[in-house]
């Protein structure tokens, strides 16, 4: 299938659909947002059930609290903002109501990554994965597809916990199979190849593919696995590539620090080393511009992931 074949979808307009879905059948779920439900899609919720929805205003840090009291009263609650403000602004409030007490909440963002794209580096949150991971308690999920994230949403109303979950502004193109289904914690195997594995979150895996087909062309066999939780990793999905393919390539929209890339290299050190090398926003802001433009710009592409795989699977074969 040619890419202009591809039908593009909204991750956000799937968050919004579970979440009506789920409201029909638990009249314990609340929603909550911050005066962006028609960007976040928690609008469709609001239509279906007003009297289980809540706008809190352009007051991310009240809502969150709101949120925490309404999970201690026994309420499944989804909170919603772009991850700038539902992360940036909010910090201490869930460190404190949310993360240590372990309540029951779904913090759920929009708008993450450099595809926010005109809004400019105010508004591109490259540092929420890290936020989040960094907590104790939190459990972190970047679907990469508008399936995933459907699938995702169902998950975390059935998982008793804080949880964080983020995707883009853009729509993207399908990568998980129709009847596949999502576990938190749990990686999928997308391509089996025997020399690299390039390991992505978010729609950034669709690029992994795409750079798996252009290094096969250089005689390159790339396996690539959406690790759509990063918290808790999958750590046996990460020792299972490293053990297979001897060298990683991590792949996403986030800063080099503390998201995905930190994670698998920590799982590799601590269980089987292998050279890894680590594809994102190089410790870095982003800045205004269309979102194809600044993710080619940043290195966020097909073609630069092939080349770091290459570079990567050198690097192994030197270390032998």
């Amino acid at each position: 299938m040619s890419p202009a074949a591809v039908k593009m979808e909204s991750q956000r307009k799937e968050y919004g659909r579970a979440l009506v879905e789920l409201g029909s059948k638990n009249r314990n779920i609340v929603v909550l947002d911050a005066d962006l439900s028609v960007s976040t899609r928690t609008v469709e919720f609001g239509k279906a059930y007003p009297e289980r929805f809540f706008n809190c205003g352009v007051s991310e840090a009240n809502m969150i609290t709101t949120a925490a009291g309404l999970a201690m009263a026994g309420k499944l609650v989804f909170a919603s903002s772009f991850a700038v403000f539902l992360t940036g602004l909010t910090y201490n409030q869930i460190r404190q109501s949310i993360a240590y007490p372990k309540t029951n909440v779904k913090i759920v963002a929009s708008h993450a990554g450099l595809s926010v794209g005109p809004d400019g580096a105010t508004h591109q949150m490259l540092e929420d994965v890290g936020l989040m991971r960094g907590l104790p308690n939190m459990t972190v999920v970047v679907p990469a597809d508008a399936r995933e994230t459907y699938q995702a949403t169902h998950a975390l109303a059935s998982f008793n916990g804080p949880a964080y979950m983020r995707f883009g502004r853009a729509d993207v193109p399908p990568i998980s199979d129709e009847g596949s289904d999502f576990a938190i914690g749990r990686a999928s195997m997308l391509r089996e190849g025997a020399d690299v594995t390039l390991i992505g979150c978010g729609q950034l895996v669709q690029a992994c593919l795409a750079a798996a087909k252009q290094l096969e062309t250089e005689g390159i066999s790339a396996s690539v696995v959406n690790m759509s939780t990063i918290k808790p990793l999958d750590n046996g999905m990460v020792d299972r590539c490293a053990r297979d393919t001897g060298a990683i390539v991590t792949v996403e929209e986030h800063n080099i620090i503390n998201g995905l890339g930190d994670a698998v290299c920590s799982a590799v050190a601590a269980h089987y080393p292998v050279p890894v090398t680590k594809i994102g926003t190089m410790d870095t802001f982003g800045e205004s511009g269309e979102a194809g433009e600044l993710l080619a710009k940043y290195g966020l592409s097909a073609e630069k992931i092939a080349m770091a795989a290459a570079r990567t699977v050198d690097t192994k074969k030197r270390m032998r």
